[in-house]
């Protein structure tokens, strides 16, 4: 089994992560439709980085839409299948992590490998390879390692479940997502999907572990930030298998980025924590409308387009309903309207950007169509954001 040693860096990090669970776990129950949305707006960072980063053409705001049900036309049909596929290995880990019954073994992690590929045949989802393959830079086009040969796949797949079986209660959880990631990497047992595979994986060893929350179960957002990093995290691994090779440095940036990602959420999600309390308070006090407004204008207010589609995925509304919702919205001022029919679409609209500056207490702004929506938005969100402190 690879070597690894808890460096100073390494400890550091373990504390300030043990630090921010205590934190996150005792700041108390979220509001029900603002934990629905932070769930999503995770999730639609992390499968979008995760698939972006293999290959798979789509952005953020194209997998929000997808998930919701809502594909859009420029993502393809098979393109969509592998989001919502990761999407549903995700789902299904976090179902069987707190599991009393639960073990790890091949078989889960030939089931997460089918989901990841969402079930595809061709591409050989659920199944290890059978020839020999070489993982090659895809910048520079060099090959830059060999790994085991097929005939050893299934041996140290088994493994690999074996020693995350002993070690799950034996080794801090940061660490034992970073090796069992860069194990499953280092066999690299599939013909496609590996890195999805070890990043899923990970998310499961954090969340057996005991962090449970969204933003400990999932780092894609911070790998698809820093892919040159992720990629050079895996030079340890050399030119060829070796089982015994030293994967300090790889544990050293996972831990890392373990700390530097949950960070950064704290205080982003503060945030917009904050701009949705503003915009629930705008659709149930101003407009004397239902909380769901809010799933509109909060997309509306960071610079998306909604579709009535779309509305309806994340408000399991009628299609009438999700009419009539817009429909006040837009007359209301705070949303403009674009097309007709079905690519009918609503959007921002400085009115919004005013109102929502006025009620988080934010230096007036102005509404002027000759200031960009984006400059606004990101007035607002400064001025909320230095009042309010990440955790200590």
């Amino acid at each position: 089994m690879y070597r690894w040693t808890i460096t100073d860096a390494i400890r550091a990090n373990l504390s300030r992560i043990t630090e921010l669970k205590k934190i996150m776990d005792t700041r108390g129950v979220l509001p029900r439709r603002w934990a629905g949305r932070l769930r999503r707006e995770l999730e639609s960072a992390s499968v979008a980085a995760s698939t972006s980063m293999e290959g798979v053409p789509v952005t953020v705001d194209e997998v929000r839409r997808i998930l919701a049900g809502d594909r859009p036309p420029a993502v393809s049909e098979e393109d969509a299948q592998l989001v919502q596929g990761y999407r549903d290995a995700m789902s299904f880990v976090l179902r069987r992590a707190d599991d009393a019954s639960f073990t790890w073994q091949t078989e889960l992690i030939l089931g997460i490998h089918d989901r990841v590929l969402a079930g595809s045949h061709t591409a050989g989802a659920g199944r290890f390879r059978t020839g020999q393959v070489h993982v090659a830079d895809s910048i520079a086009g060099h090959l830059v390692y060999e790994p085991p040969p097929p005939d050893t796949v299934a041996g140290l797949v088994a493994e690999l479940s074996a020693f995350a079986e002993e070690n799950q209660t034996g080794i801090e959880p940061p660490v034992l997502a970073a090796i069992i990631h860069v194990r499953l990497a280092g066999i690299h047992p599939f013909a496609d999907g590996n890195g999805r595979t070890a990043r899923v994986l990970a998310s499961l060893v954090m969340y057996r572990g005991g962090y449970t929350i969204p933003e400990f179960t999932s780092l894609e957002e911070y790998w698809g930030a820093y892919r040159d990093d992720y990629q050079k995290a895996f030079a340890c691994l050399g030119a060829a298998w070796d089982p015994g090779v030293d994967v300090t440095p790889f544990v050293s940036v996972h831990v890392g980025a373990q700390r530097l990602q949950v960070d950064a959420l704290s205080l982003r999600q503060a945030t917009e924590r904050n701009i949705w309390t503003i915009l629930e308070d705008i659709a149930t006090e101003d407009l004397s409308g239902p909380p769901r407004f809010a799933e509109a204008l909060f997309d509306a207010f960071f610079g998306r387009e909604v579709s009535n589609r779309y509305y309806r995925g994340l408000t399991d509304v009628s299609i009438a309903t999700a009419t009539n919702d817009l429909g006040r919205l837009e007359a209301s001022g705070l949303l403009a309207a674009r097309g007709a029919g079905r690519t009918r679409t609503y959007s921002g609209t400085h009115a919004l950007m005013a109102r929502v500056a006025n009620l988080g207490g934010i230096e007036p702004v102005p509404v002027d169509p000759a200031i960009p929506l984006a400059r606004l938005r990101q007035m607002i969100i400064e001025g909320l954001a230095g009042r309010i402190s990440a955790p200590e």
